[in-house]
């Protein structure tokens, strides 16, 4: 039995989906404050539901136990952050700490934890968690696989972050020529559940991105093309970005501008011999923008 944390979130969703298509069994934690619709739509997919919390010890022993895999991809940012509550100390950093533990000692046998780029190297709260994280998984005992993907496509070519297609309108972080290896979450998650039964890819780390990886220009330069129209760009460059993270008080906003400061750094990833030996088809940025431009 697999049991997936963060069901309810956009990776650990779809890897319940991917899971629940390939008729594997699984069990998805899920908190009293999970969404109705989204427990009901694990019900839906065949999910065997077990209520707990990354801040509740107990909660997560009964969640392992009969456990042999676990697959972590829970995070407090941007959606369940609650200062002092539900933040980056108390989960990213103590509870998934808490949740390597309990999985040990429920004789959990392998344990895959989803992290995020090596190349976002600069200290701030939520990479100081998960490299902390890792470090925890390594030394547990277990077998791992740690992922760690780029920027994904469908949040960082977005509004949320200033990337507006449908008005023609992008912020760009940084000079905007540095390569980021851009990468759907939807195929972090399908390359995850390849992970589980792959036994190369157990202890390892692995960096995730997509077919190529292209600067912001020349993302946006695709847009242009498929669009017919001419973006008007704004550049936040590493100065202003700096100013920012001085700035910042509270971890979320320092973390939000830490992820920028490392895009602006550039994210590229070497991906051909990864590519070749997965079964997983990886998103290409122009398959991406043909996908979102598709009429609904």
């Amino acid at each position: 039995m697999i049991l997936v944390v963060g069901s309810t979130g956009l990776v650990g969703n779809e890897v319940c989906r991917i899971l629940a298509s390939k008729s594997i069994p699984f069990r998805a934690l899920v908190r009293e404050t999970s969404a109705p619709a989204k427990v009901e739509g694990l019900k839906t997919m065949g999910a065997e539901l077990v209520k707990g919390d990354l801040r509740d010890p107990d909660s997560l022993a009964a969640a392992c136990k009969g456990i042999s895999q676990v697959i972590n991809t829970v995070s407090s940012m941007p959606f369940s952050y609650v200062p002092g509550v539900n933040d980056i100390q108390s989960v990213d950093l103590e509870g998934v700490k808490r949740l390597v533990d309990a999985a040990k000692g429920a004789g959990v046998t392998y344990f895959m934890d989803i992290s995020f780029s090596g190349n976002i190297a600069r200290h701030f709260p939520l990479s100081d968690a998960k490299r902390a994280v890792e470090q925890h998984l390594k030394a547990s005992g277990m077998a791992y696989t740690i992922l760690r993907p780029s920027y994904f496509m469908e949040l960082w070519l977005s509004p949320a972050v200033g990337f507006d297609a449908a008005n023609a309108t992008a912020v760009v972080y940084g000079i905007g020529d540095q390569p980021i290896a851009w990468i759907s979450f939807k195929d972090v998650a399908q390359f995850a559940v390849e992970s589980l039964a792959n036994p190369q890819a157990h202890n390892r780390v692995m960096e995730l991105g997509g077919p190529e990886s292209l600067s912001p220009h020349k993302v946006i330069g695709f847009y242009e093309a498929a669009m017919g129209k001419t973006f008007t760009v704004t550049h936040v460059l590493p100065e202003a970005l700096q100013t920012q993270f001085e700035g910042a008080t509270d971890p979320m906003q320092k973390s939000f501008v830490g992820l920028m400061q490392c895009y602006a750094d550039g994210d590229p990833i070497n991906m051909r011999h990864t590519h070749e030996n997965s079964a997983v088809r990886f998103t290409a940025v122009k398959e991406f923008i043909k996908g979102v431009m598709a009429p609904a």
